[in-house]
């Protein structure tokens, strides 16, 4: 692959409304990922393996739980420094910014906010130092869009409840050490329970043959007859809202993350643009390839205006579950539009390892799809406008 040369885009100087931390911690993660993430990359999507070396560096920049007080480990950083991070980790590659996504968002987060003080301490300050990896189990065989009809269920039994199910599509779950599992009680009431690697009916199946999120690691939680520790159970919120309270959380995040991949695909065809001549002049010469590079640019500013106003409600506390479905539906469509068209002006380059355009594309594929699809994010913006819901 070529070396990293990027240079991010900022046609309404948005800086100026950042402030000094912020252009600190995005900055921080951006010669990060440079360093660490870009080189090694594209061999590791070809091979489709996760780089497990690179979880130590995710934990230094602050990738996981910036938002979460720093007496639990947690960098104490507001909603905006998340969002930037997950937008310069993206920029390197989506399945990097999933783990962290997953770690933050899907993990800690229930942990801070639904968890008891003793599952706080005993957790938060080893996710954020990287010494513990978790995921996050909602999404069944069955149940993808909706997950309140989830078929994982646990019983009491006496001193432990016994968990029974399977959930799909886990990112982090072939190594993780933890997982915040939801499932139903006998009553049908959803709950959070923590579920640890050495319990015995726990196991971890990895999803192979992937074409997306190849540098990723996905697979299934596989649970039969295990007891959990009553202490386990998150007890501060139940119900669907609960798991769907990390939800709004990570597609904050990843509102800011497409950005990031977009910002990459822009500046590589950009480049590529310039430096390739055809019919004796650079192609950036010819008005259709002005015409892809001007509309990339206007819908990444437009991206980036709308996740930091996001950001802004994020962190007064205002922001609606659907105005931050609205962020992440606009802003993945947008990210996989510009990943095609800047693949199309690079012509048959833009289909190689060489270039990050294709992978990024792939990846998007999945990241249109997981937190909520397309089509069930315009339902709940629909939702929110009509007051009629029309899932089904």
């Amino acid at each position: 692959m070529k070396p990293d040369s990027f240079e991010a885009p900022d046609y309404y100087n948005l800086d100026d409304l950042l402030s000094d931390e912020h252009k600190l911690v995005r900055d921080a993660a951006r010669q990060w990922v440079k360093r660490e993430v870009s080189p090694i990359i594209e061999d590791y999507a070809q091979k489709a393996e996760f780089p497990h070396q690179i979880l130590n560096g995710l934990a230094e920049i602050g990738a996981f739980g910036p938002y979460i007080p720093e007496e639990y480990g947690g960098a104490g950083l507001d909603q905006i420094s998340y969002g930037l991070i997950m937008q310069e980790i993206e920029r390197g590659d989506s399945g990097v910014r999933s783990t962290a996504s997953v770690q933050s968002s899907l993990v800690m987060y229930p942990i801070y906010t639904y968890g008891s003080e003793e599952q706080k301490k005993k957790f938060l300050p080893k996710l954020a130092s990287g010494e513990l990896m978790g995921c996050f189990g909602l999404t069944e065989p069955n149940h993808g869009s909706n997950p309140g009809g989830m078929e994982t269920k646990f019983k009491d039994g006496g001193d432990h409840y016994l968990l029974n199910g399977a959930k799909l599509w886990i990112s982090n779950s072939p190594f993780a050490d933890i997982a915040v599992v939801w499932a139903k009680n006998e009553e049908g009431r959803i709950h959070g329970l923590i579920i640890e690697r050495d319990m015995e009916g726990f196991s971890t199946p990895e999803t192979h043959n992937k074409w997306s999120l190849r540098a990723s690691a996905t697979g299934e939680l596989i649970f039969d007859n295990v007891k959990v520790p009553k202490e386990n159970l998150l007890p501060n919120k139940s119900g669907l809202g609960a798991p769907l309270g990390c939800l709004d959380s990570a597609r904050y995040g990843i509102s800011w993350g497409a950005i990031g991949a977009a910002m990459d695909c822009y500046d590589t065809a950009l480049r590529y643009a310039k430096e390739r001549v055809q019919f004796g002049k650079p192609i950036a010469a010819f008005q259709l390839q002005q015409k892809k590079l001007a509309e990339m640019i206007t819908e990444i500013t437009k991206a980036q205006l709308l996740s930091f106003r996001l950001g802004q409600l994020k962190n007064e506390g205002k922001a609606t579950s659907a105005q931050i479905s609205m962020a992440k539906r606009n802003n993945v469509d947008m990210a996989l539009k510009i990943a095609r068209e800047a693949r199309q002006m690079l012509g048959g380059m833009g289909i190689t390892g060489e270039y990050s355009i294709m992978r990024h594309m792939m990846n998007l594929e999945s990241v249109v799809t997981y937190e909520g699809t397309h089509d069930i994010h315009l339902l709940i913006t629909g939702a929110d406008i009509t007051g009629i819901p029309a899932f089904n």
